[in-house]
């Protein structure tokens, strides 16, 4: 006879005494007298992973977010035990667990100074409900120590003092401080005393961290259900961090095609066929650069995926075909609800085969989106995924459609409460079967990964281009992504700007935002403003919502078209310059937008600038971020800087006022920097490239820059047929050298440099080519400081 209905709540529980340790290889195993197992694996030096069970067992080790590429190994290992500690020691960290509660400090190797350390620790509560553990992590906030990343969050660059939620959600017209909305990537980097660390918590669960905003010098996460499993990346570079984090979870397969980064135009939604022509045929003529058009759901048959409407789109093929000649790639949308009816094939093939998602006792997952009602595909089951890769011959290998736009993957489900799953839909989750709760946040991704698949397959031999909405840590190597549905307003241009860089510092580079606003109409004003950021970021999209009016770069006036058509014209100026960042990225982990702090973290002023940016390694961005403005304060990192538009020279390590009436805006080049560009097209692969433009910027001291080129496209420059070019820039007093050293197969179709020279102190009087003096009139000396010269050359000297 059971009496006693109440359930028994015994609250936090904490590990006990460590009674055994034993090692395996690259994993150490601490057992405590209440069965919790602490398993620290040395993944690298400075790269640490810390799981834990409170029952003896571990799960199978499955994850979505570490990829198989990530590197693996280490130069020095040393174990050792005193009286209250096990001390594990690398070349770059110390890491010291408590023989009484198992709780762990982190030091450098080097100095012995402390990195990060448990307060409370590792502890959890039982889930009465579901089962399993809450599973909860306590560290101690050093002193005046600052927080970054968590991926979208529309929040100030600096995280500390606030608390945030991971919980993949549809967010339409989220505003500054939302939380959650559409991204969940629960890593983060802390610095302090000029150090810093991250912390990758690799748990799918709804989970929640807490930067000193609970209690004033405690950090803290946890999750509601799942392992505690966390990563400790160390840098003490804060640049090394990012990095590392970025190969821990994979960076992108391929590099982007070059037209991916040109200019694109969306609306929500051009059609019929002739509008996407009337808007095509408006950039041609008012010659403002594009590469791409997108068509949202209504060029679907009732918002069937993977279908056409023949009355809006007669001949698909021919459209697709007829806008590639004239240099626009056609991008499509396609999400995840598929309508649920008998005569729609992709339906009828999902139903047959038992791809689509179902509740817990067997019914399926059904939920309103565009079409009505619809099933879902389960993505998380590698056959579902195979099969839905395929469902893409027809759009990408038979029409010729070049990219794919994958929306509402949240996944958003309208007219229910939480806008999703309930929590007791099931998955396949690669064989580890679960529910909702657990596979909620990477359904997306793994929808993006199947939509990456299939275009992979059916574009080959050219390259793949997918968006996503929502997104998971590891999402970067199979896509893009944007910020959402944000708002036509001057604080949502402030948010994107924040966004962006956030994305860059949680191993998402290939990011970008609506450009001038998804909801709501922007004035000319505030689209200017949004595309001189926009021509920054990595994505660079207009989208907007089309009940809210136009919102075509020639829709406010001819002064706003004007200034959209010079920024753009920069944006693909910058093309060579942007792919050699997206080169760094792809090879190193190295973000393309840099947050101040992430350029100069010794300098405690950029630990709470959220405007500034440096773009790839030499450009220093600001954007106008307020309506009326002539100008505004900056900050400038360490170094000097050229502005952009004057050549005048600010010293870096303060704030200045700059100027930039609506046709400018703060752009500045590093001293010492080669800034590489294209001549303006109106699409990639307009013209061919006859000759390459180098900006040099005067440096009395060293400075090294990049330029790496390929085909643009294609896998030919992974078998080495790339282009590589390192300059090394010497400038003394009276002289300016530049030496270049080139590698790779690839052979580029320009066979000269323009070198324009800036900021030179001097009056030149001599040119040496490879140590032999050439005469002003063979290298086209102007005096507009220009020369021209062979793109084969080892060194120049430029003497006075």
């Amino acid at each position: 006879m059971i009496l006693n209905t109440e359930l028994e709540y015994k609250g936090n529980l904490f590990p006990s005494k460590i009674v055994s340790y034993k090692k395996d290889v690259d994993s150490l195993y601490f057992t405590t007298e209440n069965n919790v197992v602490l398993q620290l694996t040395i993944q690298r030096g400075s790269v640490l992973r810390f799981r834990y069970t409170t029952t003896g067992i571990f799960e199978k080790d499955f994850s979505y977010a570490i990829t198989k590429y990530a590197n693996r190994g280490y130069n020095h290992l040393e174990i050792t035990e005193d009286k209250e500690y096990y001390n594990v020691t690398t070349s770059k960290l110390i890491c010291k667990i408590a023989k009484s509660d198992m709780r762990i400090s982190m030091y450098d190797a080097l100095d012995k100074a402390v990195i990060c350390e448990d307060e409370l620790g590792f502890h959890w509560e039982e889930s009465h409900e579901f089962g399993g553990d809450i599973v909860k992590m306590t560290k101690t906030s050093q002193d005046s120590e600052s927080y970054y990343g968590l991926g979208d969050k529309p929040v100030h660059i600096n995280l500390k003092g606030k608390r945030y939620e991971n919980w993949v959600t549809d967010s339409y017209a989220y505003g500054k401080d939302s939380d959650p909305i559409y991204k969940a990537i629960p890593f983060y980097i802390g610095l302090h005393h000029k150090k810093a660390y991250g912390i990758f918590f690799d748990n799918t669960f709804r989970s929640y961290f807490d930067f000193c905003h609970e209690r004033r010098n405690i950090t803290s996460f946890w999750a509601q259900g799942g392992e505690m499993n966390y990563y400790f990346i160390y840098g003490p570079q804060m640049s090394d961090v990012v990095a590392n984090y970025t190969d821990l979870t994979g960076r992108p397969h391929e590099l982007p095609a070059l037209w991916t980064l040109g200019y694109h135009q969306c609306k929500w939604s051009y059609y019929p066929e002739s509008k996407v022509k009337e808007v095509t045929k408006k950039f041609r003529e008012l010659k403002i650069p594009c590469d791409a058009i997108y068509l949202d759901i209504d060029y679907m048959h009732g918002f069937r995926c993977f279908t056409w409407n023949k009355e809006y789109f007669p001949n698909p093929k021919k459209m697709v075909k007829e806008l590639a000649d004239d240099g626009f790639k056609t991008i499509v949308i396609i999400d995840p609800g598929i309508k649920i009816d008998m005569n729609y094939d992709v339906f009828r093939e999902g139903l047959e085969k038992d791809y689509f998602c179902k509740r817990a006792d067997g019914p399926y997952m059904k939920g309103k989106v565009w079409p009505g009602e619809c099933y879902f595909p389960d993505f998380t089951n590698p056959e579902v995924r195979e099969w839905w890769s395929g469902l893409f011959k027809e759009l990408v290998e038979d029409i010729g459609v070049k990219g794919v736009w994958n929306d509402m993957n949240e996944p958003a489900v309208m007219d229910v409460p939480g806008k999703t799953f309930p929590n007791d839909v099931r998955h396949n989750y690669e064989g580890n079967y679960c529910s909702h709760r657990k596979a909620h946040n990477i359904y997306g991704m793994q929808m993006a990964r199947a939509t990456y698949q299939g275009l992979k397959k059916f574009s080959y031999p050219k390259r793949p281009f997918v968006i996503t909405r929502a997104a998971y840590s590891g999402t970067q190597r199979y896509t893009s992504t944007w910020t959402g549905d944000n708002v036509a307003s001057w604080e949502h241009l402030t948010i994107a700007n924040i966004q962006a860089q956030r994305m860059c510092m949680s191993g998402f580079s290939f990011v970008g935002s609506d450009i001038g606003g998804f909801a709501e109409q922007p004035n000319g004003e505030l689209y200017a403003r949004w595309i001189q950021l926009g021509i920054f970021h990595p994505f660079c999209r207009t989208h907007s919502s089309g009940d809210h009016g136009d919102q075509e770069p020639w829709t406010f006036d001819d002064n706003i078209t004007n200034v959209v058509r010079k920024f753009i014209e920069i944006r693909y100026q910058l093309l060579p310059y942007l792919y050699t960042a997206f080169w760094r990225y792809a090879n190193e982990g190295v973000p393309i937008l840099k947050s101040l702090v992430l350029f100069d973290q010794s300098d405690t002023h950029t630990h709470y600038r959220n405007d500034e940016f440096i773009f790839g390694e030499k450009i220093l961005a600001c954007p106008i971020t307020e309506p009326n403005a002539k100008g505004r304060r900056m900050f400038f990192p360490k170094g000097k800087w050229f502005n952009f538009w004057t050549d005048r020279i600010v010293k870096g390590g303060q704030e200045a006022w700059v100027d930039a009436d609506l046709d400018s805006m703060p752009i500045f080049i590093k001293e010492g920097a080669v800034i590489p560009k294209y001549p303006i097209q109106q699409y990639v692969g307009e013209k061919k490239i006859d000759q390459v433009t180098l900006d040099v910027y005067y440096k009395k001291g060293r400075e090294k820059s990049e330029l790496y080129e390929d085909a643009h496209d294609g896998y030919d420059y992974k078998k080495g047929r790339f282009s590589l070019r390192y300059f090394n820039l010497v400038g003394k007093k009276d002289e300016l050298i530049i030496q270049q050293h080139k590698s790779g197969k690839f052979i580029t179709t320009y066979k000269t440099f323009k070198i324009k020279l800036h900021g030179m102190p001097f009056k030149i009087s001599k040119i040496q080519v490879d140590n032999v003096e050439i005469a002003f009139e063979d290298i086209k000396v102007n005096g507009d400081n220009t020369i021209i010269i062979s793109k084969e050359f080892t060194e120049l000297h430029i003497i006075a």
